[in-house]
């Protein structure tokens, strides 16, 4: 049985340097990213992945933050190009290792992002775009990002949704930032719900049928919250009086717990046993698929992709569903060969 590790992350040589030239040195949370080994380190990432086995492999993917945290319209779509040039060429030199990567997203560049998009998934062989929350704190329903989405439910290429906010996000409203790392402890799986909720009620799946997008970390908040999510929900309205939300449910053209349950979700979670179950309750054994956050860990690299392994091979689970978990899920989904 394979082990395909759907959403872990890595910062290819030329595009490391290319974002150094361009930053000079790396701070707060790229420099948490460079600090990782086997996130620049070729050599040493091998060796991590020799310890689970030639079975397992990754689907690479670029590490936080988004590029607009440090670069403009234009010097972010040229480290865009850099990153999934990169990566590409890995899968290329690599097919065992990587079958595949996932190009990230140049939101911030709307007037390219499409073009970009078809540069990586129908030239460079991507299976998927990688997108953020947010973009530079704007929501993802607004029109302007409506033709990348249109674009990724034609091509049936999944998205992957990495949250991102930082400490300038603060917990309170008299602070000017977060403290004690809230901002990234409880604020990424809000940030993953909060876009999640705008996705459904703007309507987006309804205007993209087909769209498909992989949440990281298990789903954030919503397979922990379904009662609050679902029936909660259904009383949207009656606590707001400055404008009918109600009207928001009525123009679903289904009710609006069955979109949240048609997101995916991965199993990385820090080594959470009760994330991974109730993810796997919530969005249903065809929709979850095995993913470490590798290198993200204290042991800088190993740990999570270990206890992730752990949970899974210990989960008291059909042997059927360990297999749509581990592979052929992400088979399905990233138009693999296994």
């Amino acid at each position: 049985m394979k082990k395909i590790d759907v959403f872990n992350h890595i910062w290819p040589k030329p595009f490391h340097q290319a974002l150094i030239a361009h930053v000079g040195e790396t701070t707060d949370i790229t420099r948490r990213s460079e600090a990782v080994p086997m996130m620049t380190n070729l050599d040493r990432r091998f060796e991590v992945m020799d310890m689970f086995g030639e079975d397992y492999c990754q689907i690479l993917s670029l590490a936080s933050p988004p590029f607009e945290k440090y670069a403009d319209p234009a010097k972010s779509l040229e480290l865009a190009k850099i990153s999934s040039d990169s990566m590409a060429d890995l899968c290329q030199s690599y097919p065992d290792r990587f079958p595949s990567f996932i190009g990230t997203a140049v939101m911030n560049n709307p007037d390219a992002v499409v073009e970009e998009a078809r540069r990586n998934i129908e030239d460079l062989g991507a299976c998927g775009m990688q997108i953020f929350t947010n973009v530079g704190g704007k929501p993802l329903d607004l029109p302007e990002f409506a033709p990348f989405f249109e674009y990724m439910a034609s091509t049936g290429k999944a998205v992957w949704l990495h949250p991102a906010r930082g400490a300038n996000f603060p917990d309170y409203l008299t602070e000017s930032k977060s403290e004690y790392e809230i901002w990234w402890t409880f604020g990424w799986p809000y940030e993953t719900s909060a876009a999640m909720a705008r996705m459904v009620f703007s309507g987006l799946f309804d205007k993209n049928p087909g769209l498909k997008v992989i949440t990281h970390h298990a789903g954030g908040m919503v397979p922990f919250f379904e009662g609050r999510v679902g029936p909660g929900w259904d009383q949207m309205g009656a606590r707001t009086t400055d404008s009918d939300l109600g009207q928001v449910l009525r123009d679903l053209k289904r009710p609006h717990l069955e979109y949240f349950k048609e997101f995916y979700a991965d199993t990385a979670s820090f080594g959470s046993t009760k994330a991974i179950e109730h993810a796997i309750e919530f969005f249903g054994e065809d929709r979850v698929m095995f993913a470490s956050d590798a290198p993200f860990d204290p042991e800088k690299g190993p740990m999570y992709i270990r206890e992730t392994i752990k949970i899974l091979d210990n989960l008291d689970i059909p042997e059927t569903t360990r297999r749509k978990i581990y592979q052929d899920n992400a088979a399905a989904l990233l138009g693999l060969k296994l």
